[in-house]
């Protein structure tokens, strides 16, 4: 049976591969349904010197194998006259993937006394694929039953909008095709709100494929159930057949999911993170990728192009449902000005009659805001318009148009459809050429749960909670916009974005002191957050360097600290933390004190009752714990007899972990000879400990009386289980000219103890850490550690290469080669 690729001359066939499994299944097909089995996996895994199918051939053969296969089967068991063999699912749509499930329904009149006879024919039909371990949903019904079914079972609805003849009477297998087409037809008017819910629930339980790092490509928002339902949206003649962009974004995820299944040796939807590699190397001339970033910006960019179709169709699906009765009487709903040129009509902003978009250059920014604004969506039919008749913005854009590009982006939460919708549209485009570079960019990083692009947008709308704080809450929104604008070039993405905004800047018409502060911006919106994690704050060289890097703007420092905020914000969730907002706040307390003037501060002083605790521990020479603060983020001060011993850090952090308590940072100073070392923590679940029983288990783990690792391990398989790493663990280095620090940057998967395990690597290579910032960020942690040697002498290469292979031996059990050099400028 010849197949719609065939039929149109799309697609190549590897014919040798596939007539050598049809001839094989030809010569022995005796109802035994291995052999069905055997040909696919023929087809599979060719033989040596055979080539290998692409994934679109691939579909095809396996189609064609199939059908031969039942319709032979059909035949000979008395599939006739008065019966008929159909497919549906992903058989009828020609869309069978390696181990697709096979969707089949045999019809038949419904004739008195043939009942019994049906079902023989159908047990000869299901045991044989059964016994096979194909799997299978079948059904046996008349024309009228199936119909009665699909009334009350949407899914059955939807399955026989996709009914293909394969054996039997064909005119049977017609009508029963048509009558369901007519039956879909007459009733999607009290089926659509049923439709629309399972839709929005099969969302909520599976994700955005564009957003998650592993898409479920099937049922996911913007998968291939989403333009299954556009088939059906459109077989109700409520909206046209999917564009030529969405048949593509179609292809790609078919042929990635023949891909999985290929891989994995059984049906599946999810592409996992350990998949990317395999499948990029086995099929990129294929996918048209070549490499796992690729690929991801590939689903990304094709899930997009689902999603916008999908919304914009179930919208107008909805205001051309047909009216009956009352309704059918009732005038069309009025326009409703909103803004000049922008009416409300049918729930969606248009254009208004007498708008002209080619002879009004702000109304597309115009149209944007108020749609934000009024949380509407915009009309399919006016973004089409504007795209067709809009004019290209001259530079210097028009007071007016950048004055609606802050109120767009002012709108916070509002505003993340509305570019979505310009930018699918090629709208957001033609206002930020430089979008290309980052549209559909899959981060780096694993902290970043959006595409370059949409962080971009995330964090404006984040930045617009922020505006009150700052002077300048246009130069806030718009660097927050451009801020990554650089990302996906071989260069700097700070150095890079800080040129873009230039000229973007220039393009917007912005004074030119205005464009300097927004160019600042996108270089440096890095600096805070960077120095208060891998700098010491409390060191006077590092409060100077920043402001001599800032040059003494405190109005440029403020807009830096409320985007560090808001990037973090739409980084994703847990990266802006109490304890991180607390470093970064203190660091720009200090450079606000030598912006005006004032000398840099110095250390902050130990607080009165650590300096009590010191002296008591001078007095009596043991260790002694106290807890002060509430709430989520609590400081646990330890003090330690001095003289300081080796292995104190790595011992007073393993017991904290013993007691299930998550550092976030560790300050190490000394009062009079007595080590003082400052922790700022939270519970992993559960209570703090009381103060006497952190400071029991402190003094038996440095008596050696607690065999720390061997607990800490224990704890580890009792509470931890920890999954396979997303990314590889690495290493990275940075050297402060202004204070002769050298700091330790570790990025690996958390686990219970690992601030032990790395401290006691660090001690046993004879180094002394000055702090450490633990940021944890999900199942992902980025930790920094400020080093001394015993003789403060820099660290040479050699040294550091060992110091990195044992940090990493303690952080995940075994070395992992180091990655690339890392961008300076990489994070939020």
């Amino acid at each position: 049976m010849a197949t719609d690729a065939q039929r149109s001359g799309a697609g190549p066939r590897d014919g040798d591969a596939v007539s050598s499994s049809l001839d094989d299944e030809r010569g022995t097909t005796n109802g035994d349904a291995v052999d069905l089995v055997r040909a696919r996996a023929a087809l599979l895994d060719p033989p040596p010197g055979a080539r290998r199918l692409g994934p679109a051939a691939l579909r095809e053969a396996l189609v064609e194998l199939h059908d031969f296969w039942l319709s032979t089967r059909a035949a000979a068991v008395g599939v006739g006259e008065g019966s008929a063999l159909v497919a549906v699912g992903a058989l009828g749509r020609r869309e069978l993937a390696p181990y697709s499930d096979l969707d089949l329904v045999l019809v038949h009149e419904g004739r008195r006394g043939d009942r019994e006879q049906i079902g023989q024919v159908a047990d000869a039909l299901w045991y044989p694929l059964w016994n096979a371990g194909i799997g299978l949903d079948h059904s046996v019904r008349t024309v009228g039953e199936a119909i009665e079914v699909a009334t009350t079972d949407l899914r059955v609805a939807l399955g026989l909008l996709e009914v293909r003849h394969l054996a039997g009477d064909p005119e049977l297998s017609e009508r029963l095709a048509a009558t369901a087409r007519q039956a879909w037809r007459a009733g999607i008017r009290g089926r659509f709100d049923d439709l629309v819910a399972a839709t929005r629930e099969r969302w909520e339980r599976s994700g955005e494929v564009a957003h998650r790092i592993e898409p479920d490509l099937k049922n996911g928002h913007g998968g291939l159930r989403d333009i299954q339902l556009l088939d059906a949206l459109a077989a109700a003649q409520l909206v046209d057949r999917p564009t030529v962009d969405v048949q593509d974004a179609r292809r790609l995820m078919l042929d990635l999911r023949v891909e999985l299944h290929r891989r994995a040796g059984r049906a599946r939807d999810v592409l996992q993170a350990e998949d990317a590699h395999e499948v990029v190397a086995a099929a990129a001339a294929d996918l048209g990728v070549t490499d796992r970033f690729d690929l991801a910006r590939a689903v990304s960019g094709a899930a997009r192009t689902v999603v916008f179709a999908t919304d914009t169709a179930l919208r107008s699906a909805r205001n051309a449902l047909p009216r009956r009765g009352l309704a059918a009487l009732r005038r069309a709903p009025a326009r409703r000005p909103l803004d000049d040129g922008v009416v409300e009509h049918a729930g969606e902003v248009v254009l208004a009659r007498d708008a002209h978009p080619a002879r009004d250059p702000a109304l597309v920014l115009r149209l944007a805001a108020t749609a934000a604004r009024t949380r509407l969506p915009i009309a399919a039919g006016t973004l089409h318009r504007l795209a067709e008749a809009a004019p290209e913005l001259r530079e210097p854009w028009p007071r007016a148009a950048l004055s609606e590009l802050l109120a767009l982006l002012g709108t916070g939460e509002g505003m993340v459809g509305v570019v979505e919708a310009l930018d699918r549209t090629g709208l957001w485009g033609r206002l930020f050429p430089e979008w290309g570079a980052v549209r559909d960019l899959p981060p780096r990083d694993r902290q970043h749960v959006w595409t370059v692009d949409r962080h971009l947008v995330e964090v404006t709308s984040r930045a617009a909670a922020l505006t009150t704080r700052v002077a300048r809450p246009d130069l806030l929104l718009l660097g927050a916009l451009v801020h990554d604008i650089g990302k996906g070039r071989d260069e700097d993405h700070s150095e890079v974005g800080e040129r873009l905004a230039r000229h973007i800047g220039r393009r917007l018409g912005l004074w030119p002191a205005d464009v300097e502060v927004l160019a600042a911006m996108v270089r440096h919106h890095l600096l805070l957050p960077h120095t208060a994690s891998r700098r010491d704050p409390e060191d006077p060289a590092t409060v100077e360097r920043v402001v001599e890097t800032l040059g003494a703007d405190p109005v440029l420092l403020e807009l830096l600290h409320a985007l560090a905020e808001a990037d973090s914000l739409g980084t994703g969730p847990g990266v802006w933390t109490p304890w991180r907002a607390t470093l970064m706040g203190d660091l720009v307390r200090r450079c606000r004190v030598v912006m005006s003037g004032g000398p840099a501060p110095g250390p902050s002083p130990l607080s009165d009752e650590a300096v009590d605790l010191a002296r008591r521990v001078a007095e009596n020479g043991q260790p002694e714990v106290a807890i002060t603060g509430e709430g989520d983020l609590t400081k646990i001060t330890m003090t330690v007899a001095a003289p300081d011993r080796p292995g104190l850090l790595s011992r007073a952090a393993g017991v904290l972990a013993l007691h299930s308590l998550q550092v976030h940072t560790a300050d190490l100073s000394e009062h009079e000879g007595v080590a003082v070392d400052a922790f700022s923590v939270s519970p992993r679940f559960g209570r703090l400990p009381e103060a006497s029983l952190l400071r029991e288990d402190l003094v038996r783990v440095l008596r050696g009386s607690i065999d720390l690792p061997a607990r800490l391990a224990a704890k580890e398989r009792d509470y931890d289980r920890p999954g396979p790493a997303p990314a590889p663990s690495r290493v990275v280095w940075f050297d402060d000219e202004a204070t002769g620090a050298v700091v330790l940057e570790l990025r690996t998967s958390n686990r219970i103890g690992l601030l032990h395990r790395v401290a006691a690597a660090l001690e046993g290579q004879g180094l002394d850490v000055r702090w450490a910032r633990v940021s944890t960020l999900g199942s992902s942690v980025l930790d920094a550690f400020c080093l001394e040697t015993a003789e403060h002498s820099a660290l040479p290469p050699e040294r550091r290469r060992a110091v990195e292979e044992a940090v990493l031996v303690a952080a995940t059990g075994s070395t992992t080669p180091p990655g690339a050099p890392a961008d300076p400028a990489a994070g939020p």
